[in-house]
């Protein structure tokens, strides 16, 4: 009466589990590949260190004053050719007006810093879900952009030669320049191109208008792209050109995080859930991860038949005991 059965389900080699190194790997590259929540303490540190390593490796590439100087020759000329070589122009124009320069001397200082720190400060907070995928776009624009700096010096148009271009900041007596006054010794000079300044505030304007809500909020992402462009070439420190790479750097960097994440960005969940909240995984994943599950992994499952339901000797089941009412 104490014997057990056991039923042996088929296909066994169906069922064979994975190798668990295989699973394991894939495990891991899903899990670096799936957006998470931000954790504050590392992304200040990683932007404190990104931006060091930026500065230590974009000042460190040689000022090859002589090749930097015919680069900007060589593509002030091409600008001519293409019939957009009116940087001088502007930079004369806007020069008149000492007010608006001053202004915009201040805007190239300071303005892309705030504002790029401003939009990942925005992110972590309201967009958790889309931070780490648009901050790999950010660092990769930048990074690609040190390339640029190493294998193409140019000088800016202030600091050419026979250009006729006026450094605003030296006639006006403005901190408005890493690369003018006392502080040209802390930057290099001869790195224009790509214009991380375009790079960093079309970046910004991209997400502010993919991500708000507000409508004028929406319209100043696009107008700060835009309006950086005109202080760049009024203040004559970068060609329309230098645009141009800064907007190729930035193109990488979306197709990078493209591929990575398999979805631009802004299209990726708002909100992740916290990693505490992750239920844990059913008896079924556990079987598709290599582990035992009954009845879906199909080895040799073990069905307990209680006593009392067996059939009798006779092949005849068990007669069940009567209800009796008590008096």
């Amino acid at each position: 009466m104490g014997d057990r059965t056991v039923t042996t389900l088929e296909g066994l080699e169906a069922a064979v589990p994975p190798p668990v190194a295989e699973e394991t790997g894939r495990g891991l590259l899903r899990r670096l590949r799936t957006p998470r929540r931000p954790r504050l303490w590392f992304e200040i540190l990683l932007i404190a260190v990104s931006y060091w390593t930026y500065s230590l490796i974009r000042n460190a590439v040689p000022e090859q004053r002589a090749e930097a100087l015919r680069n900007a020759d060589w593509l002030w000329n091409l600008e001519h050719h293409l019939g957009i070589a009116v940087e001088q122009t502007v930079n004369h124009a806007v020069n008149s007006v000492t007010w608006l320069i001053v202004g915009m001397n201040y805007y190239y200082a300071t303005l892309h810093f705030i504002v790029t720190l401003g939009v990942l400060v925005w992110l972590y907070r309201s967009h958790p879900g889309r931070y780490a995928a648009t901050r790999l776009v950010l660092f990769a624009t930048t990074g690609v952009a040190l390339i640029g700096y190493y294998l193409y010096p140019l000088a800016p148009p202030r600091l050419m030669t026979d250009g006729g271009f006026i450094d605003t900041v030296m006639i006006h007596d403005t901190w408005g320049s890493m690369a003018s006054g006392d502080l040209k010794n802390m930057s290099n000079q001869y790195a224009a191109m790509p214009s991380m300044h375009i790079g960093w505030s079309v970046w910004s304007g991209l997400t502010i208008f993919a991500l708000a809500r507000l409508p004028w909020a929406r319209v100043l992402g696009l107008l700060y792209p835009a309006a950086t462009l005109v202080v760049i070439v009024a203040t004559a420190n970068h060609f329309w050109l230098d645009a141009v790479g800064g907007l190729a750097c930035l193109a990488f960097g979306y197709t990078l995080a493209r591929l990575w994440y398999g979805a631009l960005p802004h299209t990726l969940p708002r909100r992740v859930p916290h990693p505490r909240t992750h239920p844990h995984p059913t008896t079924a994943s556990r079987g598709r991860a290599g582990g035992l599950a009954p009845a879906a992994a199909g080895v040799g499952e073990q069905r307990l038949v209680p006593d009392g339901n067996r059939p009798t000797e006779d092949a005849h089941p068990p007669a069940r005991p009567r209800l009796t009412r008590r008096p």
